[in-house]
């Protein structure tokens, strides 16, 4: 049986142009699954592993359906809703090659470039726009896009921007646009349960296509964790990583944009071609910086995760995890930017001990015990935890505690009353003076007080 290719589709001919230019020939599992009913116009919930050509999947059935009708007095025909402003660019770059032998035009609209510029790309009235909710709903508040003509909304990574509390804004630009329009909603761990209601709103009738449960790691990533001391062990043990591992280009995560910096620092200390990426760097700065990785000027990148969503690289085939991803889903997309398209690739994990918990919660939600892995010179004090087993509830001690036993097992002897004092048995059953029934109240001592003062 031949192996299946673009041109076997109904897609328009200056498509299958780009498509071939750039060297797209066979389409992947998820472009077979998603392209015939995208093309015939139905909402589509999906979800596929990281790598897996999801991109091209929404891109390619949304760009036919752009370039067969002609429609020069329309608004924005095709708006893509993505979590952060790596994986919008990301998207342009892709959307641009498949736009080249074409007349239509994209642009992104994201935190981090100049608003009134931004404006002037609503006034040129692109037909195809990739923006991040946060910066969009600013620009719709002042009235600047006009989503009435739109013919299809893309939501990438639904399921971040839901966990980075997008869910409003997602639905807020919804209801600006034409109701009419085609809705495809894409992502690498997509639960329905947490993106149940924006489903409902957003989809009408979706065809769910699922090529990758909730939380599935790729097959193609040799996921390992190494067990570490604390911090500054891990620093060591990274060092041989990078010198034993072979690899064109590695990623290091960490989880604070100090502990980036930091960690960078010290890289370019011990002579490694080291780069940089956290959130407080303005979107130059950050562009510049994967320009460097993709060159090859850099070789190392060390990241927050905001690289993890969006960078699509070639030749990434070490990820590091200095710091544990807070969940499964980060993790998840952290690992993933290695062993893409079909290539090989491995995802490290350092592990101190205030860390086990959580791995052992990431391991059972992805269904897999990572590969225990030590470095010769460098194994940690710290060992993996035995299994505890389940005890009973204590119970609960009587309130008088027995003293302990003499030697022999003889019973303790029982606690005699204290003794009284012989002026309190001297007086017992005679009537207390006032004074004395002040005793331990009175600011003048122990059951005294001052004589009566008499008066003049």
């Amino acid at each position: 049986m031949s192996e299946a290719t673009f041109s076997q589709y109904p897609l328009h001919e200056r498509l299958l142009k780009a498509l071939d230019h750039n060297g797209f020939k066979t389409p992947t599992e998820v472009q077979k699954v998603t392209v015939e009913p995208a093309l015939a116009g139905k909402d589509l919930l999906v979800s596929a592993e990281t790598g897996s050509g999801k991109t091209a999947a929404f891109l390619i059935p949304t760009l036919h359906k752009l370039m067969s009708t002609d429609a020069p007095k329309a608004g924005t025909r095709a708006l893509i809703l993505t979590p952060t402003r790596e994986l919008a660019r990301q998207i342009v770059k892709h959307c641009k090659q498949l736009v080249s032998f074409s007349r239509l035009q994209v642009d992104t609209i994201t935190g981090g470039a100049d608003f009134k510029y931004q404006r002037s790309v609503f006034r040129k009235n692109p037909e195809i726009i990739v923006a991040t909710p946060g910066r969009l709903i600013e620009h719709i508040e002042r009235g600047s896009p006009d989503f009435a003509d739109l013919e299809v909304l893309v939501l990438d990574e639904a399921d971040r921007m839901l966990d980075m509390g997008f869910a409003e804004d997602v639905e807020t630009i919804a209801k600006t646009c034409n109701p009419e329009r085609q809705t495809l909603l894409f992502s690498a761990t997509l639960d329905n349960r947490k993106a149940a209601h924006v489903i409902t709103d957003l989809l009408k009738e979706p065809q769910a296509i699922t090529l990758a449960r909730p939380r599935q790691l790729n097959e193609n990533i040799q996921q390992q964790k190494i067990l570490a001391d604390d911090e500054k062990f891990k620093r060591k043990q990274l060092q041989k990583i990078l010198e034993v591992e072979e690899f064109h280009k590695a990623l290091i995560f960490t989880n604070t944009k100090a502990q980036t910096s930091k960690l960078a620092g010290w890289l370019k200390y011990l002579d490694h071609n080291v780069g940089v990426l956290h959130g407080d760097m303005d979107q130059d700065a950050r562009n510049d910086e994967m320009n460097r990785l993709r060159r090859g000027r850099v070789n190392i990148l060390v990241a927050t995760d905001v690289a993890a969503r969006g960078l699509d690289i070639k030749g990434i085939e070490l990820v590091v995890h200095f710091e544990l991803a807070r969940n499964s889903e980060d993790y998840i997309h952290r690992s993933g930017r290695t062993g893409r398209s079909g290539e090989q690739g491995k995802s490290i994990a350092l592990i101190a001990p205030w860390e086990w918990n959580l791995l052992t919660m990431i391991e059972k939600q992805v269904g897999e015990e990572f590969e225990l892995r030590k470095l010769p010179g460098l194994e940690s004090k710290f060992k993996k935890p035995a299994k505890a087993k389940p005890t009973k509830k204590p119970v609960k001690k009587k309130a008088a505690l027995k003293k302990k036993s003499a030697p022999g097992n003889k019973p303790a002897d029982k606690a005699k009353p204290p003794k009284q004092r012989h002026r309190d048995q001297k007086n017992k059953g005679k009537r207390r003076s006032p004074a004395s029934e002040n005793k331990g109240n009175s600011i003048w001592g122990d059951g005294f007080a001052p004589a009566p003062v008499k008066k003049k």
